[in-house]
């Protein structure tokens, strides 16, 4: 805002006292934002704090956006504390580390918005943290090991790469840190004890950018171990009388474990004789803004409520705890801390106070559009603001992007709009806008104003090459695992070894064969190695060591999967060779389309739709597989390309694999399209025979343009005049004969194929260029990720779950194993929850009763539906944004994923809460999967885990029943490339079945020294494998420097070894080899060798020897290193091929 206007005048004489009290009456928390950050860059003393108190944290949150937007002072958001009191339940998130991190950083902000439950809860004593830390700075001696120590005693966790707050990884010389009170990480690089680097990086892609003098680490847990222990046990011993032996000695255990597994409020008093609340923190008591002070003191009388029901619970079935009043601040204890202070109260509903307030009635108002056609309302938009830029109005328009405000600059100068002064646009997030009529001042947002966002924004290509990576991934090793060598076959992968071979160390890996022969691959052949995955539980046979046999059985698949190949391969080359259609693209009509979605595409959905549009507009047949996560936006990706084709007059057929699932989409689409004058029909066993009939007849009369239905288009009944368009949603779902009737329906018709879960055929085939992929990783924006607990079965917690839900009006799952027990679950929770409306499906029941009760919930006719995993996949319920899953110890890691994914379809934040029947007899096992899911709560994760777990995602399917033999004989990483390379053999491509040949007789590994964990040696040495160019490489040596500090002679030689691979496999040089004191290249292709003529000029003399493998052209070493004059030799053949 100009530094030289005040929306708000006569303010002084109210914020000049030292404690003032006043009331605002509005609601709009887009206008309170505005308000706060213009009384602290106006009125307000310099030193005021103002903290925002909401009774929800989404409230808060949407405080926080707004904020930024007026003001750039610094605010924080105050973490949410989202457990059940005094419960067994263990919840993974980042809250209580992010909460330190803002305590420590506390006095940083000028704002601080969350919501008061929150703010109840007690805390670590100020002094204590303040205390606790470390302090490190560039150039100093510090004994890294007891660092170490140290950071496990704060609380923090030993990874193996650093990705998030709390965690840190020991790697050679280098020690990566993420402490709470940075925004990014820090790496420190010691020479001995010496920190000679200290610098932040970036999470993501590991780098460094920012060099640091000094840096303090804080601890990340809220129950942490002192540096004097002595204190801690004095406090413990202290309260002897008071904690029983048991439970004493087992704190005592966990102490020397530097591990807790009880919830922090239990141990807060324990550890803290006098814990702090948040307002402790503070220097000067704030400036307190409280939103609708009536519903915050009923929050907080409500949530004292549970804990005292919870309390009383615990205490009868013998949990030992102090009192709840020892770990949150009671209503009289909040309300104090408020008197204190100066005081904005805002919102419709006040409480009376005993003292003189000021009352502030500002006319905050909106500037509506009002009810218009979706297809009407960026017109719409333009002419409101066009009529408040001429009625003098002063506009802030908030944009999701930047580079929106020209586009929409553009739009008002088509509109005859030239004198834009008014107007201002600010990036950021607003939800929702206000208009002040007295300043003129109007504030709203691109998709208040458009509905959506307005702007489309070109996107590049990258999602071949990214789901390429994902497939070229080695998984992580571990002993007992099987692997596939190519020339061996299978064998148990036993460890990593180092062995000292001709006075040469090296690391290699020891793999097992029958017999108890071992094989010692070096690490710098791991490309020669496969993980071994199959499509049975039983495990395979081993191969025999030095037998020909696995030989003879891959040349025997490479020859049937010739002719399976061959047979794909005609069919596809008859579809390309048919000159296809092309759909003119509706420009205008289009564009009025897209602002009908009220979101703003991510990137990848961009990127997917554009190449979707191509193929469409193009006269070449269309055959292009689409492949996203859960809840990703698959289907609006899907409907642009429904718009295009049936808006220029060709028919669509969306085949969906379940009747619920039709009728959802019918309801979707249906208003969407037909303000267009798309007609969109549905085939389903839930409409009348009569109707079915109706639509039959439409289809074939051309008058209906998108019909929707089951395996029930592909009836011989259903007839279209101009079919243009299939769209197929999880093909891999329908029956054989029913692909077989839809290979006929494809025939010279556009092809567009969605899967969250995609046959492995589709997908592998498309990423070999037999047709097209098209992929959305990133979640659409808003989304976010779901916050899953784990806790015993009780009934407290599951009644909690229901009415949380409930009460913002939301749906709930309820999940359990198996189909026993599900009536008697869904009795109890109508007893827990009174009035809760509950139904059940589950497989055994008719189907016609499934559709109908998922009908029933679809319509929110119901509130919960009982089931079994049986909802794991088929439907899109963006009100139902909790599920509670029974017996979670009894599935696997990607069930519960895939049962976790139903919701979170929204922008509310979704729970999964994990019902075991104890918390403390759960199997190793059971512990470690359910506790991984906990962390695994990225957005996207699905896809990843659909390509790395084939068992259960649907791998059943791949390439056909007469297939599997082969994967299992393999295993699947090598059947794929012997896949690829069968394609490219019959397509007539070179076949880069061979890989270089390097032995210099040099130790070329990663030292343990350098790298201490086995996993991050692996994941290093494949990621060597997949380093094709030597830009790649080069890539690659910076980040291990960054990562690990100086190469050690060892690493160099590895990293060489693979630069004369990649050399050597341009030139076709198959071998290069030391013997004795000459260096020898081994040269098949003859057309190479005039190019050795430009080493005679650099003074690299050499010989040649003819015999039956090939040129064997030689070397002296003259006293130089054999890898790096290697290196010279194939460096110089390259340049001198280039010139």
């Amino acid at each position: 805002m100009n530094s030289k206007v005040f929306l708000f005048k006569n303010l002084e004489k109210i914020f000049n006292k030292n404690q003032f009290k006043l009331s605002l009456n509005s609601d709009n928390i887009g206008f309170l934002a505005c308000f706060v950050a213009e009384a602290i860059r106006g009125p307000f003393p310099k030193d005021q704090v103002v903290w925002a108190i909401f009774p929800e944290f989404s409230q808060a949150e949407e405080f926080f956006q707004a904020f930024k937007i007026f003001s750039e002072e610094k605010i924080g958001l105050y973490p949410e504390i989202d457990l059940l009191p005094f419960k067994d339940t263990l919840s993974y998130s980042q809250e209580e580390t992010e909460r330190l991190g803002i305590l420590w950083n506390l006095n940083q902000y000028k704002v601080i918005a969350g919501d008061v439950c929150s703010f109840l809860k007690k805390l670590v004593p100020k002094e204590v943290l303040k205390k606790e830390y470390v302090y490190l700075i560039l150039g100093e001696k510090v004994d890294r090991e007891d660092l170490l120590l140290r950071l496990l005693d704060l609380g923090y966790e030993r990874v193996g790469v650093v990705r998030e707050k709390g965690t840190f990884t020991v790697k050679g010389g280098v020690v990566d840190i993420w402490s709470p009170n940075y925004e990014y990480p820090v790496r420190l690089e010691f020479f001995g004890d010496q920190i000679i680097g200290l610098k932040h990086f970036n999470p993501e892609n590991q780098k460094s950018f920012l060099n640091l003098e000094e840096i303090s680490i804080v601890p990340c847990k809220e129950v942490f171990l002192p540096e004097d222990l002595k204190s801690l046990y004095q406090r413990i011993f202290s309260l002897k009388g008071k904690i029983p032996e048991d439970y004493l000695s087992k704190l005592l255990t966990q102490i020397e474990q530097k591990s807790f597994t009880e919830n922090p409020e239990f141990l807060l008093p324990i550890f803290y004789a006098q814990p702090s609340s948040s307002f402790d923190y503070l220097k000067k008591t704030p400036c307190f803004l409280v939103y609708e002070p009536e519903l915050i003191e009923n929050k907080i009388e409500s949530f004292w409520e549970k804990i005292r029901i919870n309390a009383l619970k615990a205490k009868e079935k013998g949990k030992f705890f102090f009192e709840p009043e020892d770990v949150y601040l009671t209503t009289q204890e909040f309300f104090n801390y408020l008197e204190k202070g100066s005081l904005i109260k805002a919102g419709k509903l006040f409480w009376v106070s005993s003292v003189n307030e000021e009352t502030l009635n500002l006319e905050v108002g909106q500037k509506e559009i009002g009810i218009v056609a979706p297809n009407e309302r960026i017109e719409a938009g333009f002419n409101l603001l066009k009529v408040s830029l001429e009625e003098g109005d002063r506009v802030w328009l908030v944009v999701g992007d930047s580079q929106i405000s020209q586009t929409i600059l553009e739009g008002l100068k088509v509109r005859g709009i030239e004198d834009t002064k008014g107007l201002e646009f600010k990036q950021g997030y607003l939800k929702r806008g206000f208009y002040l009529k007295d300043q003129k001042f109007w504030v709203t947002s691109e998709v208040e104003l458009f509905g959506r966002s307005y702007f489309k924004e070109k996107s590049s290509k990258q999602g071949l090459k990214r789901a390429k990576g994902y497939f070229r991934k080695f998984e992580d090793l571990k002993p007992g695992d099987l692997v596939v060598h190519r020339v061996y076959g299978i064998g148990k992968y036993l460890g990593l070894k180092i062995l000292n071979i001709e006075g040469v160390e090296g690391e290699f890996l020891e793999i097992e064969y029958e017999g108890g022969d071992k094989l010692y691959l070096p690490v710098f052949r791991l490309d020669e190695l496969y993980p071994y995955v199959s499509l049975t539980e039983k495990p395979p046979k081993l191969d025999a060591l030095g037998k020909k046999a696995f030989l003879i059985k891959r040349k025997k698949i490479e020859k049937e999967l010739s002719e399976v190949v061959q047979e794909l391969l005609s069919l596809y080359a008859e579809r390309k060779a048919l000159k296809s259609y092309s759909i003119p693209f509706p420009a205008l009509a289009y564009e009025e389309f897209r602002a009908t979605f009220p979101y703003e595409e991510t990137p990848d959905q961009k990127m997917a739709i554009e190449e979707i549009l191509q193929d469409l507009c193009s006269n070449k047949p269309m055959e292009r597989l689409l492949v996203g996560d859960v809840g990703f936006g698959k289907t609006e990706v899907a409907l642009r390309a429904i718009f295009v084709a049936a808006y220029s007059g060709k028919q669509v057929a969306f085949l969906v694999p379940t009747t619920i699932l039709a009728e959802q989409h019918y309801r979707n689409f249906k208003p969407r399209l037909e303000p267009f004058g798309i007609k969109v029909g549905v085939l389903s066993r839930l409409r009348s025979e009569k109707e079915q009939k109706q639509t039959l007849k439409s289809l074939a009369e051309g008058e209906i343009k998108v019909v929707i239905g089951t395996h029930r288009l592909l009836s011989h009944d259903v007839e279209f005049k101009d079919l243009g368009l299939i769209v197929i949603d999880e093909e891999h779902k329908f029956g054989v004969r029913q692909k077989e009737k839809l290979k006929r329906l494809k025939k010279n018709v556009k092809v567009l194929s969605l899967s969250a879960t995609p046959i492995p055929r589709s997908l592998q085939l498309s990423l070999l260029g037999v047709f097209d992929l098209s992929v959305i990783e990133s979640p659409p924006e808003g989304r976010k990720p779901i916050k899953t607990v784990l806790a015993k079965f009780d009934p407290e917690v599951i009644k909690y779950a229901i009415e949380k839900e409930l009460e913002r009006g939301g749906q709930i799952f309820f999940v359990n194993p198996r189909i026993h027990g599900l009536s008697s679950l869904a009795n109890y929770v109508k007893k827990l929850c009174p009035g809760v409306k509950v139904e059940i499906i589950h497989g055994q029941m008719p189907s016609e009763l499934i559709e109908k009760n998922l009908y029933k919930f679809l319509n929110k006719e119901i509130d919960m539906l009982v089931c079994t995993p049986i909802i794991g996949s088929g439907i899109d319920i963006p009100s139902a944004n909790t599920i509670i899953i029974n017996r979670a110890d009894m599935l696997g890691v990607a069930d519960i994923y895939q049962l976790r994914g139903r919701v979170g379809r929204s922008q509310e934040t979704a729970y999964a809460y994990l019902l075991v029947p104890s918390l403390k007899n759960l199997s190793e096992d059971a512990q470690k999967r359910l506790k991984a899911l906990m962390k695994f709560t990225d957005l996207g994760a699905g896809f990843k885990l659909a390509l790395s777990d084939l068992k259960i995602r649907g791998a059943g399917e791949l390439l056909g029943i007469k297939q599997a033999g082969h994967i299992n004989t393999v295993g699947y990483e090598l059947y794929l490339e012997l896949l690829e390379n069968t394609i490219k053999a019959l397509k007539g491509e070179d076949i880069e079945d061979w890989e270089p040949e390097v032995n210099l007789k040099v130790p070329a590994f990663i030292p343990k020294e350098y790298v201490p964990e086995t996993e991050e040696r692996l994941s290093l040495y494949r990621e060597l494998v997949v380093n094709k160019t030597k830009e790649d490489l080069l890539e690659f040596i910076e980040l291990l420097r960054d990562k690990y500090g100086e190469m050690p002679e060892p690493v160099k030689n590895l990293v060489k070894i693979y630069l004369l691979k990649i050399y050597m496999k341009d030139l076709k040089i198959p071998l290069v080899e030391l013997r004795g004191n000459e260096l020898i290249f081994l040269i098949k292709k003859k057309e190479i060798l005039p190019r050795f003529r430009v080493l005679n000029k650099k003074g690299l003399s050499f010989y040649t020897k003819q015999d039956k493998k090939g040129t064997k052209i030689s070397f002296k070493l003259q006293g130089k290193n054999p890898i790096d004059l290697a290196v010279e030799v194939l460096e110089s053949l390259n340049e001198g091929g280039k010139s």
